[in-house]
């Protein structure tokens, strides 16, 4: 019975590991129409696994290597929902751009899957295993236009980069398992408690912070981003800017906070020098560029630099606002990048800022919608970024962390230049023709996040009271 209960604690894992797998072989299988048969497959695949995570019982599993709590299930949700709303961008932008392979969607899911497990990771091996499965797809996937040029310069620069992050962290893991003397999450946080820290364990958690800010995009280690979502074909770079930031931010969190909890005075002061230098580039160099994915690129480092205030906090408030924000993130930047896919004008893709002049006269509300994302991303009231920035700020004050918080406004401040230039660009100068028609499913998906995050003011309370029982089931309070 004991055994059976853990394994059904991985029952969403184990069933989304076997769908991927009949995926997999329904592509090989279905000659005819694959690409459209396992993206629909895929698509209630991550419907599915949604309902059994919410569904699915809390507890300790696989002899201590898996978790299941709140905070969990928080994060596992958000990133089935980024997962799904980034296969949704990719069904005709891949049609069109003759990358219909049924391999795409395969891909998605088995990225999902090392997600899902870095969230539930509670052991050093489990994370590793987890982080790695997540990073091999991502990799493949930066690539899959395989013709194309920027597109394989952008897997092979992902991959080279990441595989120095790994590194880094399974180095840091390694130390912080001999001088722990296990790699259970458990067994470090006593490790810390027992007595004065060993210099080995504090460089070893340095190091594995280097790794997973490789993971968040955080700077200095950062200079991944821009070329990868550049790169990348559009709806790969929607993925890659929030699906796995949600993961990697969630693993961040249940690592910081859980085995090396005790040693809070040493690790914050990484946290607040990384959420600094993440603010201050994000905000400054995105403003000289051309490029709307290179700019989306800087803006998710900037992004990423807020959600670590919380983190920097180190208790319930922060690890509440970093969720509450990332919850929010996902939504307004799907909603971005949908927008980002629909620039396409006589069948061709555009990237360019200067693509949008005039969207305001030929697309009114392609344009309404963009407008809406770019004041939630610079924060402005009543739309829901402002709402984002405003819990991790609090937080930050209430931890003593105010200059952090006056830093977090000033970046605000600047970053809305370069998001007010694309509204500006949108409704005040002259185009060209308008875009092609849009797919229905895009236009819902435009429509869908661009409400959520207009009118998030009116009913917060549910996202903030799951946000504050997940934290609670991390941090406590």
């Amino acid at each position: 019975m004991v055994a059976a209960l853990n394994w059904m604690i991985a029952l969403p894992e184990l069933v989304l590991a076997c769908a991927g797998m009949a995926a997999l072989m329904v592509g090989v299988f279905a000659r005819r129409d694959a690409w459209n048969t396992v993206s629909m497959l895929a698509l209630a695949t991550l419907l599915g696994i949604a309902v059994l995570v919410l569904s699915g019982e809390a507890g300790v599993g696989l002899n201590g290597l898996f978790v299941v709590d709140a905070f969990a299930v928080f994060a596992k949700v958000l990133v089935l929902l980024a997962a799904a709303l980034s296969l949704v961008l990719a069904l005709d932008w891949h049609e069109r751009e003759g990358l219909a392979r049924f391999e795409y969607p395969v891909i998605i899911l088995f990225a999902t899957l090392g997600m899902m497990m870095m969230v539930s990771a509670n052991d050093l091996m489990s994370l590793y295993v987890g982080l790695e499965l997540s990073s091999l797809a991502l990799y493949v996937a930066a690539s899959f236009a395989r013709d194309d040029l920027r597109s394989t310069e952008a897997g092979l620069k992902y991959f080279m980069l990441g595989a120095l992050a790994s590194g880094m962290l399974l180095y840091g893991a390694s130390l912080t398992y001999g001088f722990a003397g296990t790699t259970r999450f458990v067994g470090i946080a006593e490790a810390l408690t027992a007595g004065p820290a060993p210099i080995g364990l504090i460089v070893g958690l340095c190091f594995i912070a280097a790794g997973l800010a490789f993971k968040v995009s955080a700077v200095p280690f950062h200079m991944w981003t821009p070329d990868v979502y550049e790169g990348a074909p559009t709806p790969v770079t929607a993925f890659f800017s929030i699906a796995p930031k949600v993961a990697a931010l969630a693993l961040f969190l249940r690592v910081m906070t859980g085995p090396f909890g005790p040693a809070i005075e040493q690790w914050r002061q990484i946290i607040v020098l990384i959420s600094a230098g993440s603010m201050i580039v994000g905000a400054f160099a995105a403003i000289g560029q051309t490029n709307i994915k290179r700019l989306m690129a800087y803006s998710s480092i900037g992004h990423v630099g807020y959600a670590l205030i919380g983190l920097a906090a180190g208790d319930h408030a922060g690890v509440r606002g970093v969720l509450v924000y990332m919850a929010i993130y996902v939504v307004m930047n799907a909603g971005a990048f949908a927008c980002i896919v629909a620039m396409r004008r006589q069948g061709i893709a555009r990237e360019r800022i200067e693509d949008l002049a005039g969207l305001a006269r030929t697309s009114p509300m392609l344009a309404l919608a963009m407008a809406v994302f770019m004041f939630s991303m610079a924060g402005i009231p009543p739309l829901a970024g402002f709402f984002g920035k405003l819990y991790v700020f609090v937080a930050a004050v209430n931890a003593g962390l105010w200059p952090l918080a006056i830093l977090g406004v000033l970046a605000s401040v600047v970053s809305a230049f370069y998001y007010l230039r694309i509204v500006k660009v949108m409704y005040f100068d002259a185009g060209d023709a308008p875009f092609d028609a849009r797919p229905a499913a895009l236009s819902v998906v435009v429509a869908a996040t661009g409400s959520a995050t207009a009118l998030f003011a009116l009913l917060p309370a549910p996202l903030v009271a799951a946000a504050s029982a997940a934290a609670r089931s991390l941090v406590g309070g």
